[in-house]
């Protein structure tokens, strides 16, 4: 079998196109990078949607963790103690046992006790508390100089914190949170080795990487694979967040670079 016809077989098999056995011997370079890769489809989707619905629940926990009103506070504060002070993959193996007992309550749970929306309900929840903390500290961090000018200019409520104080604090804390996203997806991991099974063998990456390692008693060929697609997934995230940062902080004086002068000593 030709490496093109391998692509083509297993090149979106992990989210169910394609051939539906997987090699069984004699396992080929391209046909453990195409479906490692293929299951890097998984790990993309989940820390994607995770990190983007993630981010918006991250801002209001942040809020309401800076409210004065216990009623908001201590709701966020639990949230984030919770997600935060245990291991994620506890996380995932409680959060599928119980999406199991309220699927055999109510079928609206059913989804829930699949991979693709119950593992990524936990990873969403998990994110959410991490980065949190981080928008709180980040909230707090603002400089007092900025607020005292907002209230000079006579901003106050929602005006202030949409024009001052959330766009100040996204400056402070967006390296923090480039560091949350790229940990959340090499997180992701994680799912089809906690309580969420692969359901006709359509795992992600580690998923099958462990399948070639096990087959072949050799993981130094398939992890290595792995390794590889995850340092390109971590530039692409440094990549896209980097334009992110440069976009928030584009009113800031750009540092000069000074040029490189070649000079040649002749005399010593």
């Amino acid at each position: 079998m030709s490496c093109l016809q391998t692509i083509q077989d297993y090149g979106l098999r992990a989210i169910g196109y394609g051939e539906r056995l997987l090699p069984r011997s004699d396992f080929t370079l391209c046909e453990q990078f195409t479906l490692i890769g293929s299951g890097m489809l998984w790990n993309i989707y989940f820390g994607s949607i995770a990190v983007l619905l993630g981010f918006f629940l991250a801002n209001a926990l942040a809020v309401a963790k800076m409210a004065q009103s216990p009623v908001l506070r201590k709701p966020a504060e639990i949230f984030v103690f919770l997600f935060r002070g245990s291991p994620l993959f506890i996380q995932f193996f409680f959060a599928y046992f119980l999406f199991l007992n309220l699927k055999s309550v109510s079928s609206f749970f059913d989804p829930f006790s699949s991979a693709w929306l119950g593992a990524l309900v936990v990873l969403f929840l998990n994110t959410s508390a991490y980065t949190a903390e981080i928008f709180y500290g980040a909230l707090r961090s603002v400089p007092k100089g900025d607020v005292e000018a907002a209230d000079a200019y006579g901003l106050t409520g929602w005006n202030k914190f949409r024009r001052v104080l959330w766009p100040t604090s996204m400056r402070l804390a967006w390296p923090a949170y480039t560091n949350e996203a790229i940990f959340l997806f090499h997180a992701t991991t994680l799912v089809f080795f906690s309580g969420f099974p692969a359901k006709r063998q359509q795992g992600d990456a580690l998923y099958y990487a462990n399948y070639f390692a096990d087959k072949t008693f050799n993981p130094f060929v398939p992890y290595p694979i792995l390794a590889a697609y995850f340092i390109l997934l971590t530039l692409l995230v440094i990549f896209l967040f980097g334009r992110i940062n440069t976009r928030l902080n584009r009113h800031l004086p750009r540092p000069k670079r000074q040029k490189i002068k070649l000079k040649l000593n002749l005399i010593r």
